[in-house]
């Protein structure tokens, strides 16, 4: 079956532009890197790797086996790459009780541990935002407060992270089409495809998206060897990333890293279309909010105030 994207401007295409003809491996090098300077030099296996979307089943065995070789090689670390679907019927959502929340950070690294996300520079998913209690001027909260100030009582906390909307627009800005939404309402990006222009995390409201500076640093010992190829994957430098809901270990029948390490119970995790799900009936019972509801996402990550 052709995928959708053929119709659509390839990544080559949109990197190269339409005057210029590959004629060797060597000139579609060249032409990669003044888009790309930003980035690890890709080798020929990763220019010529076809969309996620159009992987076979060996493709994927293939792929999983040379990233899980170059992760040995670079860090001695025995990774194990899976690729777990959406499963049919479910559709995630997150819910975050402000009231409960004491601001503590423990999500914010528990995230970057389960994630693999660089340490130096680091780079965290989740940033829980300090505000003066009877305000909601998210303009003036902070989010690098001390640990010390966490459980202020003229403070409320509240964490943001990915949204997983509905209407995301991350996903139409991205000119190759490295970013889309999964059936179980999941943002996924191909870090492979992705060309790091960072439209996408110009697009996003929430400020979700975070791009790989410099060479991500993490030390062995702190690598999570198990990943997911659209989530915790030790990611190149020069990519966008960002939260997944931590789909490696959601769609195999597991909560999030940050919904684990949670130590008030603040936040809630389950399948929105199940009626008995834990998260479907906070929504039906409690007065619920979104962030920024006024730009129309959509987002499937809500907020309640209740005790």
């Amino acid at each position: 079956m052709a995928d959708k994207h053929d119709s659509k401007i390839s990544r080559r295409d949109f990197i190269a532009g339409s005057s210029i003809a590959f004629t060797t491996l060597a000139a579609t090098g060249a032409a990669l890197s003044p888009l790309l300077d930003a980035r690890e030099t890709p080798g020929i296996d990763e220019i010529l790797q076809k969309h996620y979307r159009r992987l076979t089943t060996e493709d994927k065995k293939t792929i999983f086996a040379r990233l899980e070789a170059e992760i040995d090689k670079k860090y001695s670390v025995k990774a194990n790459i899976s690729d777990p679907p959406p499963m049919d019927g479910v559709e995630f959502a997150y819910v975050l009780n402000i009231g409960r929340c004491i601001g503590c950070r423990k999500c914010v690294y528990a995230c970057m541990e389960e994630n693999n996300t660089s340490r130096d520079p680091q780079i965290q998913y989740i940033r829980v935002l300090k505000i003066k209690q009877g305000s909601i001027d998210l303009d003036s909260s902070s989010h690098d407060y001390p640990v010390s100030e966490a459980a202020d009582p003229n403070y409320f906390y509240m964490p943001v992270q990915c949204q997983q909307c509905r209407n995301p627009p991350c996903i139409k800005v991205c000119p190759v089409k490295a970013t889309w939404k999964e059936k179980d309402g999941v943002i996924v990006i191909d870090y492979n495809w992705c060309i790091g222009c960072r439209y996408c995390e110009a697009a996003c409201p929430y400020h979700a998206r975070r791009f790989n500076f410099a060479k991500p640093a993490i030390a062995p010992e702190e690598i999570n060897p198990d990943m997911g190829y659209l989530s915790n994957r030790v990611r190149p430098m020069g990519v966008m990333e960002k939260c997944t809901f931590c789909l490696h270990r959601t769609r195999v029948g597991k909560y999030p890293a940050c919904h684990d390490v949670c130590p008030t119970g603040a936040r809630k995790f389950g399948n929105l279309r199940d009626p008995q799900s834990e998260v479907r009936k906070i929504l039906e019972k409690e007065r619920v909010y979104v962030l920024k509801q006024e730009v129309g996402t959509l987002p499937k990550f809500y907020y309640v105030f209740a005790k």
